[in-house]
């Protein structure tokens, strides 16, 4: 990261003219707090992967990185102190294409072997962990205008869920399933 870091300072001073470029850091998981001081400088946006937390928590908290280190995982909660968006995603096929299961590690962060909450304060509300999965992600590629929100305009993409995310027990978001999916106003799937 401190190599990202370096090439787009360069960058930057190389092509000061640039603007608006919405770079990415891809698997942000380890990114420490002050390196997001500097993303943040640079205009960096953070893609996370907080399915860390919950599939490989207890392995980092117990040998990898250890009690300490191992809390800030995906550190979203840094992030949003610093008023910067994030992203997340799952990284199929080194973990199952499940939003549901993004959704959850985001909101909760329990590793699934001890049930222990990696990083307490990098927990987000479910409407945060949305829009990490939904507007941001339409920001960080361009696509604002079309995508990310549903808005007269815009491709009518989007789920119905089993149940409302933020009105069920944050605890429950991994069983929510997708009832049916609505691609530029046409169902292309439903259970």
């Amino acid at each position: 990261m401190d190599l990202l870091i370096a090439a787009h300072r360069a960058a930057q001073a190389h092509y000061p003219a640039a603007h608006d470029l919405r770079p990415v850091l891809i698997h942000g998981q380890f990114v420490r707090a002050d390196q997001l001081d500097d993303f943040k400088t640079l205009g960096v946006i953070p893609s996370l992967f907080p399915m860390h937390t919950f599939y490989w928590g207890d392995w980092h908290l117990n040998h990898t990185l250890g009690p300490q280190k191992g809390q800030n995982i995906s550190p979203t909660g840094w992030v949003l102190k610093r008023d910067m968006i994030f992203t997340t995603h799952h990284d199929a096929p080194v973990a199952f294409p499940d939003s549901m299961r993004v959704l959850d590690a985001t909101v909760t962060r329990r590793a699934r072997g001890s049930g222990v909450v990696v990083g307490p304060e990098h927990r987000v509300d479910v409407i945060t962990a949305l829009k990490a999965m939904t507007i941001w992600p339409a920001y960080q590629h361009f696509e604002e205008a079309r995508k990310g929100s549903l808005e007269v305009g815009k491709l009518a993409d989007f789920v119905i869920l089993s149940a409302d995310p933020t009105a069920v027990d944050p605890e429950t978001l991994d069983t929510l399933k997708v009832t049916e999916t609505v691609k530029e106003g046409n169902t292309v799937f439903r259970l």
